[in-house]
């Protein structure tokens, strides 16, 4: 089992998560986060060190967050995603997202 980053991280994608993975499992897009499900070991270290809440259990993310556990499964294995090994700076208006609800529609999907 795996952990998975849901909507939360959206627009925020602070990397404070990042810092701590023993396994460097993060991959980043362009406006969000993902871990790659093959290299997660379930430390759950990223879980306590999210701001915005956004990293579950596999087995606990909420039903209307499920379809995050496939999309953070695929876009780990996209070329355009790479592999984040330490904390960067957040953006710089993800403060302003942190909290809203309902952002999928603003992921940016850019390459994939």
């Amino acid at each position: 089992m795996a952990y998975i980053i849901t909507e939360s991280c959206i627009k925020c994608k602070y990397t404070d998560c990042v810092d701590v993975c023993p396994v460097d499992c993060f991959r980043e897009g362009p406006n969000f986060l993902v871990i790659d499900p093959d290299e997660c070991i379930d430390c759950t270290l990223c879980v306590a060190e999210c701001p915005v809440d956004a990293i579950y259990p596999e087995d606990e993310v909420p039903d209307d967050q499920k379809h995050f556990i496939a999309l953070n499964a695929d876009l780990s294995k996209h070329a355009n995603w790479t592999a984040i090994t330490a904390k960067k700076d957040a953006p710089e208006d993800a403060d302003q997202w942190q909290g809203v609800k309902e952002k999928f529609h603003l992921l940016d999907l850019n390459g994939v």
